[in-house]
């Protein structure tokens, strides 16, 4: 099966001031579709560097990126903003919901600059899916840590993406929740063939995960 993603020969220098540091070093990574992989490491190894380049949110200094087979390393912002929405789906330890809003329209977000008379209908689904078909109108501070890391996942869905990049999912979660959400991952990964990589402190991940990839002062091991 092909690659969804790769990292060929990537580097990510960043210059600060007086140093150059230098995040990663020489990276070598793919996925597949319907692949689950877990990044560990520990803190300031490069894991976050190396998720914000898979997802097309910095660039490496040196290397190669192919999506879907596709070299996007050198494309331009609003190209790469065109790829992401695309391809990836976000989740984020903090879960990043908009508090004045209710769960319905926080999974809504990703489409509210394009023209999609479908949004409401799949947000609904959604939610549906991730167990909170009863809670549409809720705002994130009338939901539980568990509840709100499913709205994030339903947001991160709504483009249908093929690959969801997580940071520490179950960061904030107790280990009941966090081995829920784990499932729904698994699920999406194998009924979706969607490609799953999440940067993670987590050991219980591994238990899900096809395979684990560390990554120690920039280099994977």
């Amino acid at each position: 099966m092909s690659n969804i993603i790769e990292l060929r020969d990537v580097w990510k220098r960043y210059d600060t001031g007086g140093e150059v540091v230098e995040a990663l070093k020489d990276v070598h990574f793919h996925a597949e579709p319907g692949e689950f992989v877990s990044v560990m490491g520990p803190s300031g190894s490069g894991k976050s560097t190396m998720l914000n380049v898979l997802g097309l949110l910095d660039t490496p200094s040196e290397g190669t990126v192919l999506l879907d087979g596709q070299d996007v390393t050198d494309l331009s912002d609003r190209e790469m903003t065109t790829q992401r929405k695309r391809f990836i789906g976000f989740i984020f330890q903090s879960f990043h919901l908009i508090p004045t809003l209710s769960a319905l329209e926080n999974v809504e977000v990703p489409t509210l600059f394009g023209d999609d008379p479908t949004a409401r209908d799949r947000a609904t689904e959604l939610l549906e899916r991730v167990g909170l078909g009863d809670r549409l109108d809720h705002r994130p501070d009338q939901l539980s840590g568990g509840q709100k890391q499913r709205v994030a996942i339903a947001r991160a869905l709504i483009n249908e993406p093929q690959i969801l990049l997580a940071d520490e999912p179950t960061g904030n979660l107790d280990q009941e929740t966090g081995r829920s959400v784990l499932d729904l991952f698994d699920e999406i990964r194998r009924e979706d063939d969607v490609a799953v990589i999440a940067v993670t402190h987590d050991p219980q991940l591994s238990n899900y995960t096809d395979r684990t990839v560390e990554l120690i002062d920039g280099r994977i091991q």
